[in-house]
C-alpha cells in the first residue's frame, strides 16, 4: 500500500528561495556519488571523483574544474568537527546530535555553495517541525546519502525509478509532485513529518530511523555520515 505522507503536510508557498533541481542528460557522470548508494564507506579524505565533479558543474552551470584527487585532503569548513571538541556558544553540543555514539566507518565531502544552502534549508525545516538538532543530524544524513545534498531533478535513464530531490522521494510513493519533492523546504518537511511518525524516533539509530522513512536496499548506508552530519548541524543551528 502506498502511504500518501503529502496528506500530513501545509502547504509551502514557493519564492525565490527555491532550487532549482539539477537535472540534465549529462550528469550520468554522477554515477556512485549521488545515485548509486554505498554500502562501504569512503575514506575519510575522499572527494568526489573525476566523472561526478564534471557532470556536477555541467548541471549547475560551473565552468569546468580541476577534478580533486583521492588523496587531497577535504577543505570544507563543514565537514571537520571543532579542534577544542566544545560546541561554539549556543551550539548543541555532540552528545546532542550524536547521542548513541557513531557506527562504522565514516565518509566526509567537501560541500560547495549548493549542497550548504540545501543543508540549510533541511536544518530550518528540523527547526519548523519541531525535531530538533538530532532530527536534522538524521535529515542531513539522509540527504548526504540518497543525494549528497544536491537537489537532483529526474536524470532518465539514471533515476532509481521516479525518485528525485535532495531525499530521492518517490511522486509513485505519495510523497508529493515532481515540483513539490524538488522544492528543498517542501521535501525536508515531508522527511521530517514522516519521521516523527515513526514512534521513538529520538532513540533509535540514525540508520534505523533513516531507513524507517526511507525504505532503502541499503539500510546500514546512512551511518557514514553521521558525524560529518553533526558538525554541519551544529554550525548551522
Amino acid at each position: 500500500m502506498k502511504v500518501d505522507f503529502t496528506r500530513w503536510l501545509p502547504a509551502i508557498a514557493k519564492d525565490s528561495y527555491r532550487k532549482t533541481a539539477l537535472s540534465v542528460a549529462g550528469v550520468a557522470a554522477l554515477g556512485g556519488l549521488a545515485l548509486a548508494p554505498t554500502a562501504v564507506a569512503a575514506p575519510v579524505t575522499s572527494g568526489p571523483h573525476q566523472g561526478a565533479v564534471a557532470a556536477i558543474d555541467r548541471a549547475t552551470g560551473k565552468a569546468a574544474t580541476t577534478a580533486r584527487q583521492d588523496d587531497q585532503p577535504v577543505e570544507s569548513g563543514l565537514t571537520t568537527g571543532s579542534a577544542t571538541g566544545k560546541p561554539p556558544a549556543g551550539k548543541p553540543s555532540r552528545a546532542q546530535l550524536i547521542p548513541h555514539g557513531i557506527e562504522g566507518a565514516q565518509s566526509r565531502v567537501p560541500l560547495d555553495d549548493a549542497q550548504l544552502a540545501n543543508a540549510q534549508a533541511i536544518v530550518d525545516a528540523a527547526k519548523k517541525t519541531g525535531v530538533g538538532d538530532r532530527g536534522a543530524v538524521i535529515g542531513i544524513a539522509t540527504s548526504l546519502q540518497e543525494s549528497k545534498l544536491y537537489n537532483l531533478g529526474h536524470l532518465g535513464a539514471y533515476n532509481d525509478h521516479d525518485s528525485q530531490g535532495l531525499f530521492q522521494q518517490r511522486p509513485s510513493s505519495g510523497w508529493g509532485t515532481p515540483d513539490q519533492i524538488t522544492d528543498p523546504e517542501y521535501a525536508a518537511t515531508a522527511f521530517f513529518t514522516a519521521l516523527k511518525n515513526v514512534g521513538g524516533w529520538q532513540d533509535l539509530p540514525l540508520t534505523t530511523a533513516a531507513q524507517t522513512v526511507q525504505v532503502s536496499a541499503f539500510p546500514y548506508a546512512y551511518a557514514q555520515w553521521e558525524e560529518q552530519a553533526a558538525d554541519v548541524v551544529q554550525q548551522m543551528w
